[in-house]
């Protein structure tokens, strides 16, 4: 075991940007693909990465200071620390069961495959840290290890379905065939967004506003770039941070270049990620035809440069900041992980279609639900990373993670197997809700191939056209 940890240990020290395009490779190989397309293809995806983590350090270093000096303004304090996912990630990944929970996974992920029962290949091996955590979560309140890897294999199977489910409309939003976010923190929400859309759309007005960019851009002109509402959204946070003028403007100008440049990075990333995804569809048609359509599961930051999550993501985060002081009960202000709001609206954004108004309406209540859920975790979270050692310099207080350690879908599995009486009586609940959005889901992805083949159609026509 001391063997597996120091392999897997060293595996993980890795960056995403290396990690990630090594193993896209060795399937790459599987796959058939030409060794010089799959060399291009690794490359270009390592490329994507390096630029999307640079752009959003670039944005993390400009938008966090803001957020700070809004928070003195206020003269509030709160007694819980907002340390980010980071540490979380070191919790999960120190975790004496990390090793062997990385072997289940992959052996669950398999047998699912070769049972019919999912068609997502994950293969974002990082991101297991989410279902680790959830082990972390259940052997820490049990002290019993066969319920916290059976809570680690339910957060696995979930998050499996709902990106499967999912798929048809991340390729919609964004154009990227064979995909899935099979990240939990963003791929989790699909289930609301995909019914909060649903429930919207029966809002008489509200269901006839086409609030993505393109429309926006379409119908109210220079006042619907993504860029020009990164800018103002930008010059405001200065305004409500107290900022001099000077910083006004190079903070509104910062945040319209995010808005700008992640798009084109995740456009690099794609274009690295299609001749992988064709390999892998004639790989599955041939070998496994009864398969049908399979999906790669990756993480949520290929999605992170599309302009409504962007967009939604910033109007969300003054919002999340306002709602931590006025809302009673909780202990802290969301700082740390703050900037990774974009990354729980990203697959409400795939559900609405890139619908930013719907995007925000259903990210309201699922802020509440992480801002409560962050302040009780908090204890947990805190005695957790005194076991594992992870040092926060001279503060000594107690912790939480905003996105990560708010996570709703999380809580809930970690107290079904804890023996929670109120989680254990809400399973028919959030089953019957599952399988609600299920329902949704599979009607809104036969509209979308239905769209695809009238496309596909319409573009031949044109070919006859223009041929004749």
């Amino acid at each position: 075991m001391d063997i597996v940890n120091s392999v897997v240990t060293y595996i993980l020290g890795f960056k995403p940007y290396v990690m990630l395009p090594l193993i896209i490779f060795v399937f790459a190989v599987v796959f058939r693909v030409k060794i010089s397309t799959a060399i291009k293809s690794s490359l270009m995806i390592g490329i994507g990465f390096i630029g999307i983590f640079i752009i959003f350090d670039f944005f993390i270093r400009h938008i966090a200071p803001a957020v700070e000096a809004m928070v003195k303004m206020t003269g509030l304090s709160m007694n819980v620390l907002d340390v980010g996912w980071p540490p979380l990630a070191s919790i999960a990944w120190s975790f004496s069961l990390a090793p062997m929970m990385i072997i289940i996974i992959m052996i669950v992920n398999i047998i699912m495959l070769f049972s019919r029962l999912t068609k997502v290949v994950n293969i974002d091996i990082w991101n297991y840290w989410h279902f680790i955590m959830v082990s972390a979560y259940v052997n820490a309140a049990t002290n019993n290890i066969f319920l916290a890897i059976a809570a680690g294999i339910a957060a696995e199977i979930f998050i499996l379905k709902i990106a499967e489910w999912g798929a048809p409309s991340v390729k919609r939003l964004s154009g990227l065939s064979n995909i899935a976010i099979t990240t939990l923190s963003a791929g989790g929400f699909y289930p609301i967004g995909v019914v909060g859309n649903w429930l919207l759309e029966k809002v008489p007005g509200l269901n006839k506003i086409k609030a993505n960019p393109v429309a926006m851009k379409n119908k109210i002109g220079i006042f619907g770039e993504p860029i020009l509402l990164g800018f103002i959204l930008g010059f405001g946070l200065g305004l409500a941070a107290g900022y001099e003028i000077k910083n006004i403007l190079e903070l509104a100008f910062a945040v319209a270049a995010v808005v700008l440049l992640l798009p084109l990075m995740c456009d690099v990333l794609g274009s690295g990620l299609m001749p992988i995804s064709e390999g892998m569809k004639e790989f599955i048609k041939k070998r496994f035809p009864k398969m049908g359509e399979a999906y790669i599961g990756l993480d949520n930051a290929v999605l992170m440069g599309n302009p409504s999550v962007i967009v939604t993501g910033l109007f969300l985060m003054p919002v999340a900041v306002a709602l931590a002081f006025v809302l009673p009960g909780i202990n802290f202000i969301p700082i740390g992980d703050l900037v990774n709001t974009m990354a729980l609206i990203v697959m409400i954004a795939v559900a609405t279609n890139g619908n930013v108004i719907r995007s925000f309406i259903i990210g309201i209540p699922m802020v509440i639900g992480q801002l409560y859920v962050a302040s009780y975790m908090a204890p947990t979270i805190t005695s957790l990373a005194g076991k594992s050692g992870f040092d926060f310099g001279e503060y000594r207080g107690a912790v939480t993670s905003f996105l990560d350690g708010g996570l709703p879908q999380r809580l809930w599995l970690f107290k079904v197997f804890e023996g929670n009486w109120l989680a254990l009586v809400l399973i028919p609940v959030v089953l019957g809700f599952l399988f609600l959005a299920w329902r949704i889901s599979r009607r809104v992805n036969v509209q979308i191939k239905e769209e695809e083949k009238n496309t596909v159609k319409t573009e031949e026509k044109k070919k006859k056209t223009n041929m004749a």
